[in-house]
């Protein structure tokens, strides 16, 4: 059969593997090099899609085309067209000054890498034309037969033809512990993720050896899938956004009313067309707060910085006040809340009880854990031996690499169906079988055991008891449990593996955990303070999550297996979710993952996620705030999610939810501050229309740019850096559509502040002109002789609303705390501005 005609839906890879190769039209000794290229012409490379960048140049337009900037482009063509030039220069000066000030900032923290396609390997081993070669990744093809040895990470998806492996699935499962695959198994899973006989491109071998054929490349891998799924996810407007945005329509909106309102209102005063215009224009101008856009950028590029000292690395601005707002944090096990570091936490003997400390039992238990592995204690290896060599080491045997080879006669490396491995070593008293495996295989492979009390001796009933109650003890603890064994052998010749693998003498049992970080209770702790709730969601067993969730805090009230979640209906879940109580969801799958995220999100909740495998992109796109590991996280990971952290510990989310508090506190207090002064500046304005011209413009339009780029935007900028309040992460998380201004923000700043500052300001303007003899109508233009009085009036207006800012920044300063409990010089960066 040609390349041309090889049907996608022909193969079913979990078929005996007879059939897959029937239907895949190769054989155990591979594709012919001329078949393997019509293949590769015909269906393409072994490459995953990428997906296109962000255009800068559509950011940019962006920033030019904000409801803000727009209204200040009508206020710049109307001063146009009026022939105050002068003033349509300035704005639209203000204009672009305000793009790009935002547009670097978004840039600056913006770094989005196609991850993707590199986590694939580079190069693979196939049989080809009967011989084994070594070829670029891209250039598998289905049919193909992949050679698959221990440390490499897998090219494609295949099914098994001969052999077994060990797997590091977690990019894929998220699950931490190594899993079985051998080409006979019998393949009775449920999802093709947990077949005994399939491997999956992008995880890695980390023992064994195998051969498999390729039955997926590319786009149509499990990775392809999860690509896929992740580019279908669309990134939504962050809180922050959506409100900003709002708040900017509002403002646009009144600016524009106010403007339409009075200028027939200046008209039937009997203001001229051009006077009428110029107070439009006025009008316009003073409700627009210039800088309220770059002071909030900047606001979030602080508190970008202020997250990076503390341990995460913000790749998009309003995250920061996203992560601030969570209601609901879903975390992933391993790295996050544990230490991502195997440790050995408990011993027995091989009587089932408590080896003491020092004792003859535990040294021979380590003695055998240094001999039966392959790892290197500072080099790569699997999590499990390192854990073991450091267990040996810290009871003083330390056995080198090099001597370790030495010593040993022969090899029998871990094998998945027997889920065991053996080594024979030449040791002082003379040469030793040593074994290690699964509890479950390697007791009845025991004849005997090492008594603490009594020496060697028989493994009689009861013993075997001991030791199985000892085991279900340490497997309810959420440990991994192994089993070591010895014999001599005092043959010239080395055992086979059948002869060395009976008649053992059981050592004891070692339990091994990732345990938790010692920073992560407290973090638990504050979370629940500050009205957080946690979910564990993992692709580990729930035994083992509900303990670690249990030792740091989190409730794990529930625990729901994977199976148990995919089949429970949506009105389920949504009750389940809407509970008080914290779930652990285990084995989750990376559907699982996203639609957990979806159900929350549906209720209302603002949903970090964190992750740190390929499995994970998706959720971590589709949560309001992705959290992924910047240590033990995937490439594929990182770029999927807006936050990543270099510790990859749970306290630094913590830590990010409230600097993410604080930022958006920071956000009201100087959007506080801004609306203050918008009274000051339209009352003049208003006063002008009202009085017919009267009364003189008591403030001018480029004073009022001055005043809101000049003096209003450093101290606004200040406010940015205000440290938190006491009692911030006491406070339950605000509700999901809780915008950035409330009534009683608009009522502080516009009904009470506002109203005290114009009624200042006016009077000092009023107080200047009555000194020198101003009654109302008396000329002020540049021939009068008022004019000099006029423009020392303005002065004193422009003057006193400086003066009004002054102290309307120390009031915004707190919302709900007294000014002395932050102290009055706290803020150092506003005394200077």
């Amino acid at each position: 059969m040609t390349a041309t005609t090889l049907d996608t839906e022909d193969a079913n890879p979990r078929d005996p593997a007879t059939r897959p190769l029937r239907d895949l039209r190769t054989d155990p000794d591979g594709l012919s090099a001329r078949e393997a290229a019509l293949r590769l012409k015909v269906h393409g490379s072994n490459e995953l899609p990428q997906r296109g960048g962000r255009r800068w140049w559509r950011e940019l337009v962006r920033q030019f085309t904000h409801p803000l900037a727009l209204l200040l482009w009508l206020a710049a063509a109307l001063a146009v067209a009026t022939g105050t030039t002068q003033l349509g220069a300035a704005i639209i000066a203000v204009i672009i000054l305000n793009a790009l000030l935002a547009f670097a900032q978004e840039q600056q923290a913006e770094h989005a890498v196609a991850a993707l396609g590199e986590y694939l390997p580079q190069r693979a081993w196939v049989v080809r034309d009967g011989h084994r070669q070594e070829i670029p990744a891209r250039d598998l093809v289905r049919g193909d037969v992949l050679v698959i040895e221990e440390g490499e990470r897998v090219s494609a998806d295949a099914r098994l033809l001969e052999g077994s492996l060990e797997l590091d699935m977690s990019a894929l499962t998220g699950e931490s512990a190594p899993v079985l695959r051998a080409a006979d198994a019998v393949d009775d899973a449920t999802r093709p993720l947990d077949s005994p006989v399939l491997v999956f491109s992008g995880t890695v071998c980390t023992g064994g050896t195998a051969r498999a054929v390729v039955h997926a490349t590319g786009a149509h891998t499990e990775l392809g899938r999860i690509a896929a799924l992740s580019a279908r996810v669309h990134v939504e407007q962050s809180p922050l956004e959506r409100q900003v945005r709002r708040v900017a329509w509002l403002i646009a909106a009144i600016a524009a009313g106010a403007a339409v309102a009075f200028l027939p209102m200046g008209l039937a005063a009997g203001l001229s067309l051009g006077a009428a215009f110029v107070f439009a224009i006025g009008l316009l101008v003073a409700n627009v707060p210039e800088g309220l856009l770059p002071t909030i950028t900047l606001a979030l590029a602080v508190g970008v910085r202020a997250m990076a000292r503390r341990g995460a690395v913000v790749k998009r601005l309003s995250a920061v006040e996203t992560l601030g707002a969570a209601t609901v944090i879903c975390t992933d096990k391993t790295g996050t809340l544990t230490a991502n570091e195997m440790r050995v936490v408990a011993t027995r003997t091989g009587t089932g009880r408590r080896a003491a400390d020092g004792s003859v039992a535990l040294l021979e238990l380590a003695a055998a854990a240094a001999r039966c592995g392959t790892a290197e204690l500072d080099g790569p290896g699997d999590p499990t031996e390192l854990a073991l060599l450091r267990f040996a080491r810290d009871l003083g045997i330390e056995t080198t690499p090099e001597q370790r080879d030495r010593d040993r006669v022969a090899l029998h490396r871990f094998d998945p169906h027997l889920k065991r491995m053996s080594t024979v070593d030449l040791m002082a008293p003379g040469t030793r079988v040593h074994t290690k495996g699964a509890p479950e295989v390697l007791l009845p492979l025991c004849t005997s055991v090492l008594d603490p009390a009594s020496g060697e001796r028989d493994l009689d009933p009861a013993c075997r008891s001991m030791v199985s109650h000892a085991v279900d003890e340490l497997t309810a603890q959420g440990l991994r449990v192994l089993a070591f064994a010895r014999k001599p052998w005092a043959e010239s010749t080395p055992p086979d593996r059948g002869e060395a693998e009976r008649d053992l003498c059981l050592l004891g049992l070692v339990g091994l955990l990732d345990p938790p970080r010692p920073e992560v209770a407290a973090a638990v702790a504050d979370c629940h303070k500050a009205g957080i709730r946690v979910h564990v969601v993992t692709g580990d067993n729930g035994r083992t999550a509900a303990e670690i969730a249990r030792q740091v805090g989190i409730g794990a009230d529930l625990v729901v297996d994977g199976d148990e979640l995919d089949a429970m209906p949506d009105r389920a879940l949504d009750e389940l979710l809407a509970g008080p109580q914290e779930i652990v969801f285990s084995r989750a799958a990376l559907e699982a993952k996203l639609r957990i995220a979806e159900v929350l999100r549906h209720n209302g909740h603002t949903v970090a996620m964190t992750g740190d495998g390929v499995n994970d992109a998706p959720a971590l796109r589709r949560a309001d705030i992705g959290v992924a590991m910047g240590v033990g996280g995937t490439d594929v990971a990182r770029e999927a999610a807006t936050v990543v952290l270099t510790d990859d510990s749970f306290a630094t989310i913590t830590a990010g939810v409230e600097e993410g508090r604080r930022v958006f506190d920071n956000v009201r207090k100087f959007v506080l501050y801004i609306f203050v002064h918008a009274v000051p500046e339209v009352v003049p304005f208003l006063v002008f229309a009202l009085s017919g011209g009267m009364i003189p413009p008591p403030l001018g339009v480029l004073q009022i740019l001055a005043i809101d780029l000049g003096t209003d935007t450093l101290p606004a900028l200040a406010l940015g850096r205000e440290p938190a309040e006491p009692g911030l992460m006491a406070k339950p998380p605000r509700p999901r559509r809780q915008g950035v201004i409330t009534g009683r923000l608009l009522l502080r700043a516009w009904g009470l502040m506002g109203t005290v500052s114009a009624a200042l300001v006016l009077a000092a303007f009023f107080a200047v002109l009555w000194s020198a003899g101003w009654h109302p109508g008396d000329p002020v233009e540049e021939s009068a002789p008022l004019h000099h009085a006029y423009l020392q009036a303005t002065t004193a207006t422009f003057l006193g609303i400086v003066a009004c800012q002054i102290g309307s920044a120390f009031a915004a300063r707190t919302e709900w705390s007294p000014l002395r409990a932050i102290g009055l010089t706290g803020n150092r960066f506003l005394l200077g501005g």
